[in-house]
């Protein structure tokens, strides 16, 4: 089996469907597909803030923008049967972890049921070649030990959150077992894999309960920002860095088919792994002026210790973290100053990514 080495010749013309496209990591991933020279359909939410990436970066120009919810079945399907998708690529979520404490039922209704739509529909339309569901590193059972979790430990998920992304996985692992199932891949001819990445950083991350935006948001205030769980550790990295894991699976899927398939961790290296409040110390140093911060007890859990080993995307994929944290901040800084400044946002974001994929 060979390493899948991303070009643009392979993803020329190729239709790709992308939930989750106004979103943060979303709003990256169809830039860069539209520098890639994908056909990309997106089908999300609106933007779920004000400012959001998807906005100020001008996103909805270079794709097909479909606003809907992934809980509208018959929505979903009349845009999957006029897009016809070759590849999907599934980030549509809520993605945070108080917001699920919030809104437990919204969030395993988004989480599950639209998952459990999207499968469905890719399973009743056909001709869908590539799956990507994007879920999280907190789909497993966290032990809070020192040991990295690799794909086949169990999954679990104690805030409504994760539980709703392992139940993702589980779904992803019923349809494959019953509807695509390896052995009849000549038949319905898609290869479908989960991916599981942590933390991640980059310009554009507007959302509340989040460090990097709360810390951003809170500075640019002159304030200090307030830290919950100043000693958790997590696998800090830019937000392009689990995006091109999830191309390169995307791209082999297709080309190599089932052997790919299953699941799949995309974290960064062991030296990136540190706790928060290390990581608002880096951002200090680059901030003039700095407010600091301030610590207050935390009301709800929270993971505190959560590595993943790679080793499979590294040794199959030839996936491999490009930036170093250090790197992945002043990026994300950079992008920060830049809006702040007032800099074509489109044109900044479109540079960052062509950075990452040395083409600049």
């Amino acid at each position: 089996m060979e390493t899948v080495v991303l070009n643009s010749a392979f993803w020329q013309g190729k239709r790709v469907l992308l939930t989750g496209h106004t979103g943060f990591k979303g709003s990256w991933l169809a830039l860069w597909l539209e520098q890639l020279g994908a056909q990309v359909t997106g089908f999300a939410l609106a933007p779920p803030t004000q400012p959001s990436l998807y906005e100020l970066a001008r996103v909805g120009e270079g794709i097909s923008s479909h606003i809907g919810d992934l809980r509208d079945l018959a929505a979903l399907q009349a845009v999957v049967r006029s897009a016809r998708p070759e590849i999907v690529l599934h980030l549509a979520a809520q993605p945070l972890v108080r917001e699920s404490y919030r809104d437990p039922l919204g969030t395993y209704a988004s989480n599950v049921m639209g998952t459990l739509h999207l499968l469905e529909v890719m399973r009743e339309v056909g001709g869908v070649r590539s799956c990507v569901l994007v879920t999280t590193d907190k789909v497993y059972a966290n032990r809070e030990w020192l040991w990295p979790y690799r794909e086949d430990e169990p999954l679990g998920g104690h805030d409504p959150y994760s539980s709703s992304k392992a139940c993702c996985e589980l779904l992803a692992q019923s349809y494959a077992a019953s509807f695509f199932h390896p052995s009849r891949y000549a038949e319905h001819g898609l290869a479908m894999a989960t991916a599981r990445a942590g933390n991640v950083l980059g310009g554009g991350d507007f959302a509340a309960d989040r460090l990097i935006p709360d810390v951003l948001a809170a500075w640019s205030r002159g304030e200090p920002v307030t830290l919950r769980y100043p000693q958790a550790v997590r696998p800090w990295q830019h937000a392009l860095e689990p995006l091109a894991g999830y191309l390169q699976l995307a791209q082999g899927l297709y080309e190599q088919g089932p052997a790919l398939a299953g699941a799949w961790n995309f974290g960064p290296a062991d030296t990136d792994m540190c706790r928060v409040g290390q990581v608002v110390e880096h951002l200090a140093q680059h901030w003039p002026d700095c407010p600091g911060l301030r610590i207050e007890p935390a009301e709800l859990h929270e993971a505190g210790l959560l590595r993943l080993d790679s080793t499979r995307a590294r040794q199959l994929l030839g996936w491999l973290p490009r930036w170093d944290l250090q790197q992945c901040l002043a990026a994300t800084l950079e992008w920060h100053q830049a809006w702040r400044g007032g800099q074509d946002m489109r044109s900044v974001t479109l540079q960052q990514v062509a950075s990452y994929r040395g083409l600049a």
